[in-house]
This record gives structure tokens, C-alpha cells and sequence, in this order.
């Protein structure tokens, strides 16, 4: 089985391109900067993340190119893919991505502190006590709930 969970924040914006033909299709590539767990040893020598290479097709690319931005913590699965290739140099190199299956947007707009690419600047109110963005629910209502 070859199947990859990564959550991390994007280190630059997707890099998009379309395919050629008359089914053009966007390939959008990008990296994730994902934290090493236990790895928070402060002495400045020792790296505390992966940068990690993905590459997603067709609608997914699409959707990286219009809503990702640097700094955009995001949430994907895929599959690890390799290859290699001989570069200008006649020298063969050997790569690693991650095709992106399925990607989603690993927090909310407000709690990211920065704009994360979307707006103009304005901002949206907070609902009254919900600065998590959640709604609060009050107590006693459980019996009224469709889904319990």
C-alpha cells in the first residue's frame, strides 16, 4: 500500500502550469514544510521539518492555484511517487513527490493570523464568543439535535 498523510504549511506559493493538447490540464507543484514530532530541540543546529515536494492534477491543481498561498497550512493524502531524470549537465537525478489525491484547508481563514491569500482585506465579524471559529451550541439543546 502506498499512502501518504501530510499536514504542513506551504513555503511559497504553487508553482501552476497546463499541460499541453487540447485538454489542457493544470499540474500545480508545491512544498510542504512539515513539523518533526518530539523534534522541538531549540539549539539551532538540528532542522525541525521536512520540506516535502507534492504535485497535484486536473481540478485538484486548479484548486491549489486559485486558493494556496505561502504560509497556507493545509492537510493532504496521496501516494509517493518517484522518478529521475538527466538534467543539462548529463548528470542523472532521482526524485520524490507526492501526487496529491485529496487536499484541504487545515485551519480557518481568521485563526492563520495572516490573510492566506483570500479578500481584500476586509474582514468578517466574529461571532459573539466563537473566536475558535466554532459556533457555540447551548447547554440542554442535545435532545433537539438530529445527530445524536
Amino acid at each position: 500500500m502506498n499512502k501518504v498523510i501530510l499536514m504542513g504549511r506551504l513555503t511559497r506559493d504553487p508553482e501552476v502550469r497546463y499541460s499541453q493538447g487540447e485538454n489542457a490540464m493544470a499540474i500545480a507543484r508545491y512544498t510542504l514544510a512539515v513539523d518533526r514530532r518530539g523534534s522541538r530541540n531549540n539549539n539551532g543546529d538540528q532542522q525541525t521539518a521536512d520540506f516535502i515536494g507534492c504535485v497535484a492534477f486536473g481540478k485538484a491543481g486548479e484548486f491549489a492555484e486559485k486558493y494556496f498561498r505561502k504560509g497556507t497550512k493545509i492537510a493532504i493524502t496521496g501516494r509517493i511517487q518517484t522518478g529521475s531524470y538527466t538534467n543539462k549537465d548529463g548528470v542523472k537525478v532521482y526524485t520524490t513527490d507526492v501526487v496529491v489525491e485529496e487536499q484541504e484547508f487545515a485551519e480557518s481563514k481568521n485563526s492563520s493570523g495572516a490573510d492566506g491569500g483570500f479578500g481584500g482585506g476586509m474582514s468578517r465579524p466574529e461571532p459573539s464568543g466563537a473566536g475558535d471559529g466554532f459556533m457555540n451550541i447551548p447547554d440542554g439543546i442535545d435532545e433537539e439535535l438530529p445527530f445524536n
